[in-house]
């Protein structure tokens, strides 16, 4: 599944069937003339330009159950994408479903699939540093293969840099009225606690340090891409020391999430946030 962007057409079709595309020009331009400016700006409605290719990486780790239902979502967007998935050395049935996927998911005008795989097990820092290598977008977004997050939310996530305000977008779990699923105390108040003490070390006022949904634009990450160390689930305070410390301009964008359970499949454990504490304070002091 090799078909590079540029063999792709660059000019989306303003209409499908006669029904205007979605965040293109004309139909932008529709929902100005009868809402106004203001509701627009209120609710994110805008053009996406047709050329603009957004990069969605997905790391992968035994998610046979998900993935499919994942991927399904992510095609679904109406953006024009390349999407790199990165098996991290599976040991159930996600082998096979990527393998297949040539087969299952062809590639389309709006959607183009590459995949990748590690020989063993690495994480989800590693997976990550794979598929930076190799994006061609102009933007370039994180999403995990376990439907915790809705890839639905991608226009809203990437608004603030397609208009140019921002380098960088997370998405948080904390803020805003989005629906969220009732788990865990603990893991609240860890990630709290994690963005609080890296708020610290950074100088931000980030409300979600761990969340999955990291929006760059694409000059940012290559940036810091060759400087990336951590291999697990570490990756996320690095990345956020490190576009704190080049000064990008940072937002945040309220999202919805459907936790998972450990019985779901949950992997992140205890372990891992004494690991984002040391890679906090390891990162605050030097690159």
């Amino acid at each position: 599944m090799t078909t590079s962007p540029e063999s792709c057409d660059t000019t989306a079709p303003a209409t499908a069937g006669g029904v205007e595309r979605p965040y293109s020009a004309a139909w932008y331009e529709h929902l100005r003339d009868t809402l106004g400016d203001t509701t627009c700006r209120r609710l994110a409605i805008y053009a996406i330009p047709a050329d603009l290719v957004l990069s969605v990486v997905i790391p992968v780790y035994n998610e046979e159950a998900t993935l499919l239902p994942c991927l399904e979502r992510v095609l679904a967007v109406p953006i024009r994408k390349e999407i790199l998935l990165v098996d991290d050395a599976s040991t159930d049935g996600t082998y096979n479903l990527l393998a297949n996927l040539n087969e299952s998911h062809p590639n389309d005008a709006d959607n183009e699939i590459r995949v990748y795989y590690h020989q063993h097990n690495q994480g989800k820092g590693a997976a990550l540093k794979t598929a930076f290598q190799q994006v061609r977008g102009d933007i370039v977004i994180i999403q995990d293969a376990d439907l915790e997050y809705d890839p639905a939310e991608f226009p809203n996530l990437i608004h603030p840099i397609v208009t140019g305000k921002a380098d960088v977008v997370y998405g948080s779990r904390f803020l805003g009225d989005h629906a969220h699923r009732v788990l865990y105390y603990w893991h609240y108040l860890g990630n709290r606690f994690l963005t609080t003490l890296s708020n610290c070390c950074t100088n931000l006022n980030l409300t979600d340090m761990e969340t999955c949904y990291k929006v760059f634009r694409r000059s940012a990450l290559d940036e810091i891409t060759p400087t990336l160390k951590q291999c697990r689930f570490g990756i996320e305070p690095e990345l956020t020391a490190k576009v704190a410390r080049r000064k990008f301009r940072i937002y945040e964008r309220s999202i919805s999430y459907s936790g998972r359970s450990y019985e779901d499949g949950k992997k992140i454990g205890w372990r891992d946030g004494l690991s984002a504490l040391w890679c906090i304070l390891r990162f605050a002091l030097r690159d």
